[in-house]
């Protein structure tokens, strides 16, 4: 072979390796990307049935339930237009309370229940993920919108 074609095999077979690898990383971070969605895109069935995602909101106020082996709890996430239950079983992180931001990592099972396999909540007092901020704010919208459409009742 004269050293010019030596050089387009080695061209070639580097872009082949190249491409096999990118492919291969492209494949890896497809089973390991977590999307995120609002319990409302969960009751429109937007949120994947088969693999893992993030839910995010607000811990509905009085829905924290604690099973005897002290790890298990049973919680509600809401948007404040619709909500979701969860089960987590594990140690919670200690800003984990009603009223507060949530973000939640699991499956939908057929129970009709979220699995969460980790649950992260707010760090401070003002972050929120953008996602659920805006979900609220369009929530709180829709809420408010209803309430002005129903006519006043007169006694």
């Amino acid at each position: 072979m004269k050293p010019r074609q030596k050089r387009a095999v080695y061209i070639v077979v580097a872009v082949i390796a190249v491409g096999l690898a990118v492919g291969l990383v492209l494949n890896a971070l497809k089973d390991n990307v977590s999307l995120y969605f609002t319990p409302t895109d969960v009751h429109e069935k937007k949120a994947p049935q088969d693999r893992s995602f993030r839910i995010g909101g607000l811990v509905q106020e009085g829905s924290i339930k604690r099973e005897g082996d002290g790890l298990t709890v049973h919680f509600m996430i809401t948007d404040l237009h619709q909500s979701l239950p969860v089960i987590y079983k594990g140690i919670l992180p200690d800003l984990f309370k009603e009223g507060k931001g949530v973000v939640a990592q699991g499956k939908m099972e057929a129970d009709g229940l979220m699995h969460a396999s980790e649950v992260l909540a707010k760090h401070d007092e003002n972050y929120m993920p953008p996602e659920a901020a805006d979900a609220l704010k369009k929530a709180q919208t829709a809420n408010a919108a209803a309430a002005s459409a129903v006519p006043p009742v007169v006694k």
